[in-house]
């Protein structure tokens, strides 16, 4: 079986990536193995061509494949919270939650992943056109294997975008290396509150996987639980995984990120998160009407997500 990720050299979908490290999924009776592909809207177009079995990603981006969220469903979360960072070149000198600091800027963001920003700007009364905040793809992040956020990181420091939307180990490099200003950590409290419930890091699946064999997709919940289980004991686990994925510098970083993440290491998807992300969805123009709760997430799973 094959689970799909669009980032890799990242804590975003470290869970997934560790329960196939750990042996998770081999305990619980799955051969699953790992296919980097990036964007996010290409690892759910391989779910919904059959080429993969799994997606480990953010939640929102299913609709790329999967309209109406029909053929798909979220089986449990990697992590609660939309996990990006919006991070500002350090000469700008930007205060944390200021986001005046974006206007006349350019910011790199991955497609699918902009969206969360684009809506965060609007929702704290920026207006992009007006404001002249420019949002596009980092230059150079398009390559096959490229890792998104530590790319974004050294665009910054070549001075390439203003700026970047992206993911807790980019974030770590740009400010390891002085060029970055954390402006925005949504997981923790910053930016307007709806945008806490925009995504999370995911692990989805099709209609077709879960009608046929529910008890694969059970197994595949039950070794994410256990993958959080074990992170939280011994989060050293995570510098043993980084060694043998990671370069050498980024390796090392790895398991300080995960100890801050260990906190959102929770498999539940709420309704108050569903209802959030669906409003998001609309806003954005990914989602028309409202889908309810049982059509965005594999429900008769969530006994599983407390590990009991």
């Amino acid at each position: 079986m094959k689970l799909a990720v669009p980032d890799m050299i990242s804590n975003s979908y470290f869970p997934a990536i560790a329960a196939i490290e750990l042996g998770c999924f081999k305990r619980e009776g799955l051969d699953v193995e790992l296919e980097l592909i990036f964007p996010v809207d290409k690892s759910y177009a391989a779910l919904r061509d059959g080429t993969v079995d799994f997606v480990g990603g953010s939640a929102h981006s299913a609709l790329a494949a999967f309209p109406r969220w029909q053929g798909a469903k979220l089986l449990c979360a990697q992590g609660q919270g939309m996990y990006w960072f919006l991070v500002m070149h350090k000469d700008f000198g930007a205060k944390r939650g200021d986001l005046s600091v974006v206007k006349g800027r350019s910011i790199g963001a991955a497609p699918w992943v902009e969206m969360g920003l684009r809506r965060l700007l609007i929702e704290a009364g920026i207006d992009l056109a007006r404001d002249e905040v420019k949002i596009a793809p980092v230059p150079g992040a398009q390559g096959a294997g490229v890792n998104f956020g530590v790319t974004a990181a050294k665009a910054l420091e070549e001075r390439k975008i203003d700026g970047f939307w992206a993911n807790g180990m980019g974030t770590e490099v740009a400010v390891q290396r002085g060029v970055g200003t954390v402006v925005l950590d949504v997981r923790r409290g910053d930016g307007p509150k709806p945008c806490f419930n925009y995504t999370m890091a995911s692990i989805a699946a099709s209609d077709g996987l879960i009608e046929r064999s529910p008890e694969t997709a059970a197994a595949a919940v039950r070794a994410m639980v256990k993958t959080h289980a074990a992170l939280k004991q011994h989060v050293a686990l995570a510098t043993e995984i980084g060694r043998k994925l990671f370069p050498p510098s980024e390796a090392e970083l790895i398991a300080e990120l995960i100890r801050r993440d260990l906190p959102y290491y929770d498999a539940s998807i709420s309704r108050e998160f569903v209802t959030g992300m669906n409003q998001f969805s609309r806003d954005i123009g990914i989602l028309k009407g409202d889908v309810p709760y049982e059509g965005v997430v594999a429900s008769q799973f969530s006994p599983l997500w407390t590990g009991a």
